[in-house]
């Protein structure tokens, strides 16, 4: 027998230089590089000018450290936004930006002086905010880097930053709109204060862990009353909070509280030689006012501690006896008109003075005792319950912490017996610990009826998110912006902010709920910071009257200064210069604070979008992004400043993020492990991967990100680029032409018409900010579309068709059209990758980046027909798998396949079914199920396709006969 002719010679094979290996950590920087080189984005900006507008505005990330995953997750998404809509042919720049004021940066300096062991207070202001400027400019720089890195396109030589001179200049312009407008007001109210960091912090600086307070009941002894019975009653307090018993000043009430007088008898219980020599037999009496409600609760806690001061762990009980009430249904409105003395009046001045009963709504019978002292220097409430009665704060605590030098009780001059000083700070857990001071010195008056520290009642509490310290409330002199006075041109900034609210469009529409709550309820804005790194508050304050000084001029003479100089213009030496002639500098004072780092970034829009710096840009921005934590932060920061100032708020849209959390659903934390290191990432498999990852989650919930996660997102991208690999080898040399719609294929039509779906849905899903609906679109129909479905089925086509053929031709055509399509649906989100394969194809094309949204042929098909087709192809494969693996056949092309005749669209044969389910033959029968059997046909030596027309294995089918002729005969 003749030896068999090898055909491989004649089959058309794909050829590409484009690897299956990605590769990526190496390409990627070099691919930057060159974007950078040749000036990408400006090529962009000038290629889309004089188109509609779209401005993402920056939200600054804070000048502090490397890169993490949720700055690598939040920048993709902001360049998703902006390289979509610049693909749908606006003009849609982006200027990065960054925060670099504030106590995180001026915290970060002072650990260098600490590790020195240098104090800050003995180097010059100007000095130390040098140091701080420097600080941040080194991390601006990293992180600039680090993004470029992620890919992240936009005007990095010419980004925002909040400590350059005119930012700083406009910042004051801003401050000085809210001044002349009479919109501040300093006061003193109590605020969330870091002795630790010794300055206000803001709510969005404030993190709340679980922690287990000591918990006291104190005897405030009643020395007036309209009540007889209460003089020389006890009435009893509770708080978690022992280190505000110092500046108690008043006691308050529920009105519509019912409250009882009691005596309760106190005896040991037994002759017991265990107990304490002066407790056997004793007696004691004591009148009490506690709520109706708690009394049974507060006895057991007396009981609880009187055991433990007679008994200690012997096991022996007090006995507690509470006789009848001798005044129930005491309402506590019946109460005004009480007093009672502090427990430490022995000590005199201050403490000496009796403390008010003051009626308070916010009193309530959920715990304690009915009663709650007030300390207006230390809770919301006593402040404003107190001022209304003309009761002031006294400013015991000092910044640091620590009581006044001066104060009477734990003072400077405070000793213990041994005469050491007792000043301790009252974040302290010792300090206020059930054997600390206080309590101690309660417990000596006898005023301390129990004290302990109860694991089983744990509590929220504030925490400074940087020192990781305890934070306190604490009265102090502060700026203040008000919510509700109204203001000129009509409403309040509490109400102008809720209209806007409503305007603006929220994604997801929960944030509109969770930013309304807060702004509806929160306080007066705290703009005043006791720190040296920021922009200063630049007002001058009358001497005698406190007010402060509305002059054009001046503020325009301090603008002025701040914008050549910088913050350290703001000086007392220029004191005279800012005042000019009218004004006599004895008669002010310059005010040292600066303002609230959240003022700052709340400003950012007049400064960028109203700059001109950046001529693309323009005010209000189209959409703001970040993460949901900004409800409380630069979102409500930047609405209020716009609306106190303009009247509406700085942005159109509102689209936030959740938090990356690890592939187990905790919280990422370096003490845990489970951190993941998107500088690591890239080096490892590039940061194509990190984008396709940001961009396949479900960003606008919380989210997770893993090894295996991030193996997942690998065969993700892999199976991406090999459809791509294919289309280029499928592509090479390619040179054709559509034609008529209606010479192509039926299935050629039915992929453009799905293309032309897909380009529907990628756009809504675009235009909507569904990033992770538009990555699965693309994905799903890279892989299930094409590669499993178009690309299986045509690859007969595609090898052994000849050069002439029509449905070759019409293939090839097709997918040159996917390619110019799929290309740019890519491009936003494999950035390095897209770019790398559009230059494979066109090393002279330029820039996938500059390329618009691809024209897609408006295609329609019969799309339920294809789906019952596509359902009966997946029963054929199911079938055939079994023969498959028990090697009765090696694949679906030695099958002999029988089919439900009524599974069968309409219009398509037999012959169509075998190419469309890649099989030797199909034939219909009136049976349910689908058949298969091994087929006796011989294969052809060319297609391997085994057919009637091939007489013995190895001989040619009637296609590739002519095919072979056709080509040996131009050979």
């Amino acid at each position: 027998m003749s030896e068999k002719r090898d055909y491989r010679d004649t089959v058309f094979l794909p050829k590409t230089d484009f690897p299956m290996k990605a590769g990526l950590p190496v390409k990627e920087p070099k691919i930057a590089a060159r974007w950078e080189e040749e000036g990408l984005y400006q090529q962009l900006r000038e290629a889309r000018a004089g188109r509609e507008t779209f401005v993402l505005h920056d939200g600054p990330p804070y000048a502090n450290g490397d890169m993490h995953i949720g700055h690598a997750l939040n920048h993709t998404l902001k360049d998703m936004v902006c390289r979509t809509h610049n693909l749908m042919g606006k003009d849609a720049p982006y200027v990065p930006g960054w925060d670099c004021h504030g106590l995180p940066i001026e915290w970060k300096v002072e650990e260098q002086y600490r590790k020195k062991k240098l104090d800050k207070k003995a180097v010059p202001a100007a000095e130390f905010r040098a140091e701080c400027r420097a600080y941040a400019q080194k991390w601006v720089d990293v992180q600039r880097e680090q993004l470029k890195r992620l890919g992240i396109m936009g005007d990095w030589d010419n980004p925002y930053l909040t400590m350059q001179f005119d930012s700083e200049a406009t910042i004051v312009a801003e401050l000085m709109k809210f001044a002349e407008a009479g919109n501040l007001y300093r006061g003193s109210k109590p605020v969330m204060w870091s002795p630790v960091e010794e300055t206000a912090l803001a709510e969005a600086e404030v993190e709340y862990e679980d922690i287990t307070s000591t918990q006291i009941d104190v005897a405030f002894e009643i020395t007036e009353s309209p009540i007889p019975e209460l003089v020389g009653a006890h009435a009893v307090i509770w708080t978690t909070t022992p280190w505000t018993i110092p500046v108690n000043q008043a006691l308050a009430y529920g009105p519509e509280v019912e409250y009882a007088i009691f005596r309760v008898f106190v005896t040991a219980g037994g002759n017991s030689t265990s107990f304490p020599e002066d407790a056997v037999g004793r007696v004691q009496e004591i009148t009490f006012l506690v709520a109706e409600d708690l009394v049974t609760a507060f006895l057991n806690r007396y009981a609880e501690a009187l055991t433990r001061e007679w008994y200690g762990t012997s096991g022996n009980k007090v006995n507690l006896t509470a006789v009848e009430p001798t005044k129930k249904n005491i309402k506590g409105s019946d109460l005004a008109g009480t007093k009672a003395r502090h427990p430490m009046h022995h000590l005199g001045g201050f403490y000496a003075e009796l403390r008010p009963f003051l009626p308070g709504d916010f009193v309530t019978t959920d715990t304690g005792t009915g009663l709650v002292h007030m300390s207006p220097d230390h809770g919301e409430d006593d402040f404003l319950l107190c001022r209304e009665h003309e009761i002031e704060p006294v400013f015991a605590v000092q910044a640091n912490g620590l009581y006044r030098d001066d104060w009477g009780w734990l003072g400077a001059g405070d000793l213990d017996e041994e005469g050491r000083p007792r000043r301790r700070s009252v974040i302290n857990p010792n300090f206020n610990a059930p054997d600390g001071p206080i309590c101690a010195d309660l417990s000596a008056t006898g005023a301390l009826l129990s004290a302990r520290n109860d694991e089983t009642t744990k509590h929220s509490y504030p925490h400074s998110w940087r020192s990781k310290a305890k934070v306190i409330y604490r009265c102090t002199p502060q700026w203040f912006v008000p919510m509700d006075k109204e203001l000129g041109g009509g409403g309040t900034l509490r109400s102008r902010a809720m209209s806007e609210i409503e305007r603006v469009r929220f994604i997801p529409e929960k944030g509109r709920r969770r930013i309304g709550s807060m702004v509806e309820g929160r306080p007066d804005w705290v703009l005043s910071r006791q720190r040296a790194w920021g922009v200063p508050i630049t007002l001058f304050v009358k001497n005698g009257t406190g007010e402060y000084l509305q002059d054009p001029e001046v503020n325009a003479r301090v603008i002025a200064a701040v914008r050549e100089e910088g913050v350290d213009a703001w000086d007392e030496a220029r004191k005279a210069e800012f005042l000019g002639e009218a004004y006599n500098p004895d008669d002010y004072e310059m005010v040292g604070d600066i303002l609230d780092v959240w003022f700052d970034s709340g400003c950012t829009h007049a400064f960028t979008l109203e700059s001109g710096r950046w001529p693309a840009l323009k005010w209000p921005a189209d959409l703001y992004l970040e993460g949901s934590d900004q409800h409380r932060g630069w979102f409500q920061s930047s609405l209020l400043e716009s609306c106190a100032t303009r009247g509406r708020a700085p942005y159109d849209q509102v689209l936030t993020h959740g938090f990356t959390m690890a592939s187990d659903g905790r919280k990422m934390s370096k003490s845990l492990g489970n951190t993941i290191d998107p500088l690591k990432v890239m080096e490892q498999y590039g940061a194509d991967i990190i984008r396709l990852w940001a961009l396949s989650v479900d960003s606008t919930e919380d989210h997770r990100i893993g090894d295996e996660i991030l193996k997942g997102t690998g065969d993700q991208y892999r199976k991406l680029r090999n459809t791509f690999r294919y289309l280029l080898g499928a592509l090479d040399g390619f040179v054709g032409d559509l034609g008529d719609v209606g010479e192509v294929p039926e299935l050629e039509v039915y992929i453009l018409a799905l293309l032309a779906d897909l380009d529907g849905k990628l756009r809504h899903a675009a235009e909507n900010y569904d990033f992770n609906a538009y990555t699965r679109l693309l994905v799903d129909f890279c892989n299930e579309d094409l590669s499993a479905f178009y690309f299986d089925i045509r690859k007969d086509v595609l090898y052994c068709d000849g050069p002439d053929s029509v449905k070759r031709n019409a293939y090839r055509t097709v997918l040159d059209l996917l390619f110019h399509a799929l290309v740019r649906y890519a491009a936003p989100v494999l950035v390095f990758t897209a770019e790398e394969v559009w230059s494979t194809r066109y090393p002279e094309g330029g820039s996938v980046h500059l390329l618009e949204w691809p024209q897609v042929p408006a295609v329609s098909a019969d799309g339920a027909r294809w789906a019952k087709l596509r359902e009966l192809r997946e029963d054929v494969m199911e079938a055939i798998e079994p023969l498959r693996r028990e090697k009765v056949i090696r694949s679906g092309l030695e099958a002999d396949v029988t089919v439900p005749a009524d599974a069968v669209p309409d219009g398509f044969s037999d012959a169509d079914l075998a190419e469309l389910f890649i099989t030797a033959s199909v034939a219909r029968s009136d049976s349910d199920a689908v058949t298969v059997t091994r087929t006796s046909e011989n294969k052809c030596g060319r297609c391997w396709r085994l057919l009637p027309s091939v007489a013995e294995d190895g001989d040619l089918c009637d296609r590739c006969e002519d095919v072979v002729t056709q080509l040996d005969g131009a050979a």
